[in-house]
């Protein structure tokens, strides 16, 4: 079992003015094995956005670990994170943050031009096929459907060729047919590209879908269900 992330008692306390605090997170003890399909699921407020967020190292913890190859990322300087979330990170969101002043070709090149590096011309070519993007390339977001800018915004998410994707919420804009085809793209980089994702949403038929699926319930796991895996045996643990 190859676990490539791992949470250690992960705790998340937010302040509401002077006397009141919310935990988000309430002692978090998660693994993640590389190469597998994940969800996270609850109702609005239950802590899957902050537990994504700080596996993402866009927020911080209040206590606890997240371990990435068995490193403390929260132990690592600003720049060493920056570095980090650039090379061994890929998000997609629900809004996809595409730079709309930047052609497709560029958007999802950008990554790899914030860290200073040249794509690898057949994994460019290996991804823009899986995704069905190559079509595209000229054109800008303002110019796609929604579905099209989703694809592109997952293709940009696989291209620096991260370790884990993180996808909060990723059809939450799409209709039915247009969320099928997203959710069968996240799965083709799982079992083509032996990628990890890990998916926040409150839609249960989009949630079972994963190998494995996590419940979270006021800040706390309430369950861990697998439905298959893409490779090994169950990875996941509450502990």
């Amino acid at each position: 079992m190859s676990i490539i992330l791992q949470t250690v008692d992960l705790k998340k306390t937010y302040s509401r003015g002077t006397a009141q605090e919310m935990e988000a997170l309430n002692g978090i003890n998660l693994e993640f094995e590389q190469g597998h399909y994940y969800s996270v699921i609850g109702k609005s407020g239950c802590g899957k956005s902050t537990l994504l967020h700080i596996l993402g190292t866009l927020d911080h913890p209040s206590s606890g670990q997240v371990l990435l190859n068995g490193q403390d990322v929260f132990l690592l300087s600003r720049r060493e994170l920056a570095k980090l979330r650039r090379r061994r990170l890929g998000f997609i969101f629900q809004s996809y943050n595409l730079l709309q002043e930047h052609t497709v070709y560029e958007n999802i090149l950008m990554p790899l031009h914030f860290d200073g590096r040249k794509p690898d011309p057949d994994f460019f070519e290996r991804v823009n096929k899986l995704l069905e993007t190559a079509d595209f390339m000229d054109k800008y977001p303002s110019q796609l459907s929604g579905g099209e800018q989703q694809r592109v915004s997952i293709a940009r998410a696989i291209m620096a060729k991260p370790d884990v994707i993180l996808a909060d919420e990723p059809t939450g804009n799409l209709d039915p047919k247009t969320s099928k085809q997203t959710l069968d793209l996240l799965r083709s980089a799982v079992t083509e590209l032996g990628q990890t994702l890990i998916l926040v949403s409150h839609d249960m038929e989009v949630a079972a879908q994963a190998d494995i699926m996590i419940k979270i319930h006021a800040g706390e796991i309430l369950d861990i269900v697998t439905h298959q895996v893409t490779k090994h045996n169950q990875c996941v643990s509450n502990s």
